[in-house]
């Protein structure tokens, strides 16, 4: 039998391309050193194939290392010719084909089948994929003995697995399924059984439909290229989508793959970068890690393949500076190439964005709104008003983040999970990622009668999305909204955010208007999550000598109260230091109302929930407007003693008067004033003409939003 001893991913020309680079200082240049000097490392530890451990434990680890170091090393072999590389990696994917068959399936423990290295056949699709083009590498320079036996010891055995024993896992619509089916196509790819190819890009069945690459592809990513399952797992299915489309380009050319659903691949990475934080790190949209970013593998491969097969774009060479290094492939060479030709690289300032949801674009929407002040940093509010984002989404819709002065200020906790620590339940996700990080309180918006939004159920949270309002990213004043209907019962919800400029700020003023509509009388809680020391407030608050929780269930059980008091009788105000600067957040209140101050960590035996603080508002109600503004001022620095600025401008925010129809309301200041008008109705337009009158005056504007000085 013989079998394909060509390079998957590579080619002569662009492995001289990349040897030309050798040395240098060029982006290239470094990423190689970088790259040899990682691999070399890795090596001088010896070959070791260990059998089974748990979730997280050694020979986890070591598997998914071994198959990092074979896909390396098998490039380094091409692009330096040193035999070191190619020994390497003929004795490490020798050695799998020894025992592979002699090793049993790990025990199931959850609803993901497990393989024969991992316990989950998500990591074995991974291994497949790296160690099918690290073996197309150094395949020429195996004997045919040599082939064969890793052949049918190891790759066809771990090829019927993926596409028989678990053919449902195979051709699923879950970034499981990109890695599944980009695992198969490359070492199909490997070994020249290209039927393994078109499977993958097709699916079992070959309709293009119920599975395979361009089904995934179709249904993943919106018209917007926004990932159905949010930044955090869309840099993770992003890896194998571009490799798995470099490997369709070059195998399937016919299927144009880098055009096809009008480039949804170059629209799902630009997307995939337009959802970031300044700081280049991913907001922790659904179950979702909050460390994630630009510096992944997935984004650095993704950053690369653009630059090879799109138009340019000078913030992809931005993003690639932040980066400090790109993907050693021919989509790298061309990076590198058109990089270093650029007089001047500068940061990646990117637009504010409205990614819409679903496949057809139609199920909702995420908003990413950025303002740049004159000293250069950027605030960034983001809301979330799209659709339940499968099995790893929240329950809810209308929450927010805000970031400015590089760290996230109004926070969002993340996922419950410690990755790959094998004491805390394997580094899978702990049950306080359902019993609290998934949960309404959790995510800075209302929660009502202390309840998760549908009632933390899959399929009926599923079956809803939002309902996008208005979306404008043009300074100086941006704003989103949007509509959250019957995510509780006889509940409607709308939020309006607007991110102000004004020449007497320094950064700009983060405007939030809340809007609850119900014929029945409900508990509403306003809840933000923020990080830093209490400076002041101008309640009556007293701390708690003995702790209770703030609720017994929806997360309200993992919360203690640690202190309350009554809400002022006009706006209630909390200042807090972060980092180096202050925060005041205002909400127009009355007296018979109540503060809270909590904190994270009650009903936490094993300790896996983070320490973190909020504020809580509540009040009771049948219609409710929570009018809020959050202010950045003053600076603050222990080193050098110095502090300016710690009293924001602003004082009051006052409810003018809201309904179906608009919310006005004024936010009063030392030095400035604000009146903030929005239209409320849901075909409202830029060109609408809008009036509404409270308290016997009549305010009149066009367009969906106004924000004029008050006198």
């Amino acid at each position: 039998m013989s079998s394909s001893t060509k390079p998957v991913l590579m080619n002569q020309q662009e492995i001289e391309a990349i040897q030309k680079e050798l040395g240098k200082d060029s982006l290239m240049g470094k990423s190689l050193k970088e790259l040899i000097l990682d691999t070399d490392k890795f090596m001088a530890l010896g070959i070791d194939v260990p059998g089974h451990s748990p979730a997280g434990g050694y020979a986890h680890n070591k598997h998914t290392a071994n198959a990092k170091y074979i896909d390396q090393a098998g490039r380094l072999f091409l692009i330096t010719g040193e035999e070191k590389y190619a020994q390497f990696t003929a004795d490490l994917i020798t050695g799998y084909a020894d025992k592979y068959l002699g090793m049993d399936f790990h025990e199931q423990k959850n609803t993901n089948p497990p393989g024969r290295f991992f316990h989950q056949m998500l990591n074995e699709h991974v291994w497949m994929l790296f160690v099918g083009l690290g073996y197309s590498c150094i395949s020429a320079w195996l004997s045919e003995e040599q082939r064969q036996h890793i052949i049918t010891k190891l790759f066809e055995p771990m090829l019927e697995v993926a596409t028989v024993k678990y053919d449902h896992d195979f051709d699923r619509i879950h970034n499981h399924g990109v890695w599944a089916v980009a695992g198969v196509a490359a070492i199909g790819a490997a070994i020249g059984q290209e039927k393994y190819i078109d499977l993958s890009i097709h699916g079992l069945l070959n309709d293009d439909v119920t599975g395979g690459f361009l089904a995934q592809i179709s249904k993943l990513f919106a018209p917007s290229g926004y990932y159905i399952e949010g930044p955090y797992y869309h840099r993770y299915a992003i890896r194998p989508l571009c490799l798995l489309a470099e490997i369709t380009q070059r195998y399937r050319p016919e299927l144009d793959i880098f055009n096809f659903k009008g480039q949804v691949i170059g629209k799902t990475i630009q997307a995939m970068l337009s959802s970031a934080y300044p700081n280049g790190v991913f907001p922790a949209l659904n179950d979702a890690s909050k460390t994630m970013g630009y510096s992944d593998e997935g984004v650095v491969t993704a950053v690369s393949l653009y630059a090879k097969h799109y138009p340019e774009d000078k913030n992809i060479y931005g993003i690639a500076k932040l980066q400090g290094r790109l993907w050693v492939s021919g989509c790298g060479a061309a990076l590198s190439e058109s990089y270093e030709a650029q007089d001047n690289v500068e940061l990646p300032c990117l637009p504010s964005v409205e990614l819409n949801e679903g496949p057809n674009g139609d199920r909702g929407a995420q908003a990413f709104i950025r303002s740049q002040n004159a000293n250069g940093d950027i605030s960034q509010v983001v809301m979330a008003y799209g659709q339940h984002g499968m099995g790893h989404g929240n329950f809810d819709g209308l929450g927010m983040t805000f970031f400015n002065n590089n760290q996230e200020v109004l926070r969002e906790y993340g996922y419950g999970r410690w990755v790959n620590v094998e004491h805390k339940f394997g580094g899978r996700y702990l049950d306080e990622n359902k019993s609290y990080a998934r949960q309404t309180i959790a995510h800075n918006l209302v929660t009502v009668d202390e309840k998760c939004q549908n009632d933390f159920n899959v399929k009926l949270a599923d079956s809803k999305h939002c309902e996008p309002h208005f979306f404008t990213g043009n300074a100086p004043i941006q704003a989103v909204s949007a509509f959250a209907r019957d995510y509780y019962p006889g509940v409607d919800q709308q939020r309006s955010v607007l991110l102000v400029e004004h020449e007497t700020l320094e950064h700009p003023l983060l405007v939030d208007l809340f809007r609850l509509d119900s014929e029945a009388s409900h508990q509403y809680d306003y809840a933000i999550q923020y990080s830093g020391q209490i400076i002041r407030t101008n309640s009556d608050v007293k701390q708690h000598s003995t702790l209770n929780t703030l609720g017994s269930d929806f997360g309200y059980q993992h919360i203690w109260n640690e202190a309350q008091g009554a809400a002022d009788a006009d706006t209630t105000l909390v200042t807090w230091l972060q980092g180096e600067s202050f925060y005041t957040w205002l909400s127009a209140s009355s007296s018979d109302e109540t503060l809270f101050f909590t904190r994270t960590g009650a009903n936490d035996p094993d300790f896996n929930l983070r320490s973190e603080t909020s504020l809580v508002l509540r009040r009771q109600a049948k219609d409710s407007l929570f009018a809020s503004v959050v202010e950045t001022h003053g600076f603050f620095d222990e080193s050098t003693e110095v502090c300016n600025g710690a009293t924001g401008k602003f004082t009051a925010v006052n409810v003018i008067g809201y309904s179906d129809a608009a919310t006005v309301v004024e936010i009063i200041g030392d030095d400035v004033s604000l009146l903030v008008m929005v239209n409320n109705s849901p075909d409202v337009t830029e060109q609408t003409q809008a009036t509404a009158e409270f308290g016997g005056v009549t305010y009149s504007w066009t367009g969906y939003f106004a924000v004029e000085p008050k006198a």
